[in-house]
């Protein structure tokens, strides 16, 4: 199942992302794919809020992954230094992947078959001005419910 959404400012971006973070009840992987200054962190920011994360979310680039608490541990990795899928994997990824949190990984089209099939592909692209395209690709049972949830809050608005 598939979606796309257009937000016109990074307020409603993090509004709609925040949506998916209330929808979260653990272990949920989301990839985030775009290129730069598409709107990824923005979004995580707002994801991070739906989990209860009080703390300013910022881009984990130079440390590659940020955890933060809230209803959920939210892991925000960054892929974009990463060169290889070796790298990848040394990150250990499996420790933040399978850990019961939630993890949101920005420039995961670096490495997509180190990741579970199952999860929530957030593809960003420049719709004009401050407008972004959003498309949500639900793999699996559990982001089609994610996808039906937000597109009744989405309609209803």
């Amino acid at each position: 199942m598939a979606t796309t959404l257009t937000t016109a400012t990074s307020a409603a971006t993090q509004a709609l992302a925040s949506q998916l973070g209330v929808a979260c009840r653990g272990g949920e992987v989301l990839l985030l794919l775009g290129p730069l200054g598409a709107g990824k962190t923005t979004f995580t920011q707002g994801f991070a809020r739906g989990l209860g994360v009080t703390e300013y979310v910022h881009s984990p680039t130079f440390t590659l992954v940020n955890q933060y608490q809230g209803r959920l541990t939210l892991y925000h990795l960054d892929l974009y230094r990463i060169e290889s899928i070796a790298e990848t994997v040394d990150l250990g990824l499996d420790d933040y992947l399978y850990a019961g949190g939630v993890c949101v990984i920005e420039w995961a089209e670096k490495a997509l078959e180190a990741f579970p099939q199952e999860h929530l592909q957030v593809e960003f692209s420049d719709a004009g001005g401050d407008r972004r395209s959003l498309r949500l690709t639900a793999n699996g049972a559990r982001y089609v419910e994610m996808l039906k949830a937000l597109s009744q809050t989405t309609s209803s608005h």
